[in-house]
């Protein structure tokens, strides 16, 4: 399964382009190369599930909401995957964004609500060595390097500034990617650079999921 040259071309010819009477024009291209993004998803998300515990994969639409919106172009230059794991055992889910030349797998936890947030930060003030273990393993590490994510200048209401984990409390996303060329997307193993990446992963998804579904006594809150 694989990713064709095509998609990054139209996508360039878009942004140029990126009008009501051309996309109607080139409909055609851009449904053959959604099709093609969705059998991928698919696969994936069927490759993935002997592993791991998907609940469902969808692209999103290319339809731009410009109620809010400065930029008023009524479509995006991208497609956007989204694997999201099944809920409420397993938290987390999968990104990947296709867009040339910026193009990028992520994982993690981009706006979690304010108890789950309140929960992860709970953790990490009583332990946060096994997490500190996790995304420094080199295993992790070497495909998926540094934690990213938007943080607080100082330490959160109720947390200690001078905590040793203040660096990883201070977090408001729990964020990982990985940023690849138009020229990797297309080669025929992208799909099996894309599973090895989410099988290195996992550790940070199902730590954050055990935590997310037991209280701080360890108790667990599913029924």
């Amino acid at each position: 399964m694989k990713i064709s040259p095509q998609l990054f071309r139209f996508f360039e010819d878009l942004a140029e382009n990126n009008h009501r009477e051309w996309f109607l024009e080139h409909k055609t291209i851009f449904k053959s190369q959604e099709s093609q993004v969705k059998a991928f998803g698919e696969a994936l998300k069927n490759r993935l599930h002997e592993t791991d515990h998907i609940e469902r994969f969808k692209v999103f639409r290319i339809y731009r909401d410009v109620r809010f919106s400065k930029n008023k172009t009524p479509y995006k230059t991208h497609f956007g995957l989204v694997w999201h794991r099944i809920k409420p055992q397993y938290r987390g889910g999968y990104y990947l964004h296709l867009s040339p030349g910026d193009n990028f797998l992520a994982c993690g936890f981009w706006e979690p609500n304010p108890a789950d947030l309140k929960r992860i930060r709970q953790e990490l003030a009583l332990d946060a060595q096994e997490f500190r273990q996790i995304i420094s393993a080199p295993e992790f590490w070497s495909v998926w390097g540094d934690l990213e994510g938007n943080e607080l200048k100082t330490a959160p209401r109720d947390f200690d500034k001078q905590h040793p984990a203040i660096d990883l409390i201070r977090k408001k996303q729990f964020l990982f990617t990985i940023s690849y060329t138009d020229q990797q997307v297309c080669q025929p193993d992208f799909m099996d650079t894309i599973y090895h990446a989410l099988q290195a992963v996992r550790p940070f998804v199902d730590y954050m999921s055990e935590v997310l579904t037991t209280n701080s006594n360890g108790e667990s809150l599913i029924d």
